[in-house]
């Protein structure tokens, strides 16, 4: 998949560089469900959507990760930092997107209920604000979920983070520029963190 540079197309970051430390000495990115790694289940929902290209960013275990995505039609950039925490993630795979990208959506590899419907759902909520809020999925308490799509206008402020809590900060502080997507399904938005969270999973149990 080419990085498609259209004025409406929405390019996905998928953080793969992690080092899973509330999963044990495994690294969770390449657990598997029905036989599929999460980091590739999340690259192939990607690639059956709307996304106008995906950008991997890999750091622990680069070279394993890369393999399980072996074959799929998206670009890698490496992340040295990745001890840093996920801001120094972020900050590499927004710095790799083509000039002239509308939208990122910042996606954890580590969710294995996201859908390309459910994708799809918010790149046409983002295209429907006109590509200048910030767009996630909400939870049926209202709380925000992942993935979350950035307008360009914030690129530089993305690229600005450090530590490892990502962007909530940012996005608590421009609430009027946000639009949440209530989503019914609450496992669609579940991660896995530890080796619970994903027997639950294969089991067939919420969490």
């Amino acid at each position: 998949m080419a990085l498609d540079s259209d004025t409406r197309a929405v390019h996905a970051v998928l953080l793969a560089a992690g080092a899973s430390r509330r999963f044990g000495d495994d690294n969770k990115l390449l657990a598997e469900i029905d036989g599929v790694p999460l980091v590739r289940r999340m690259a192939e929902r990607l690639l059956a959507s709307r996304i106008a290209g995906v950008i991997a960013v890999t750091g622990f275990e680069a070279e394993r990760v890369r393999k399980a995505l072996a074959g799929l039609d998206i670009h890698f950039t490496d992340n040295p930092n990745f001890a840093e925490g996920l801001a120094s993630s972020l900050r590499c795979g927004v710095a790799a997107l083509p000039e002239g990208s509308t939208g990122a959506m910042i996606v954890l590899a580590d969710m294995p209920g996201i859908s390309a419907a459910l994708i799809d759902g918010l790149i046409g909520a983002f295209q429907q604000e006109a590509c200048k809020k910030i767009v996630y999925p909400t939870r049926q308490n209202g709380d925000q979920g992942n993935p979350v799509i950035w307008p360009a206008r914030f690129f530089e402020d993305l690229k600005k983070l450090n530590g490892d809590a990502g962007a909530k900060s940012l996005i608590g502080a421009h609430d009027a520029d946000t639009h949440g997507v209530p989503i019914d399904d609450k496992d669609s938005l579940s991660d896995i963190d530890r080796p619970e969270d994903l027997a639950d999973w294969r089991d067939g149990k919420t969490f």
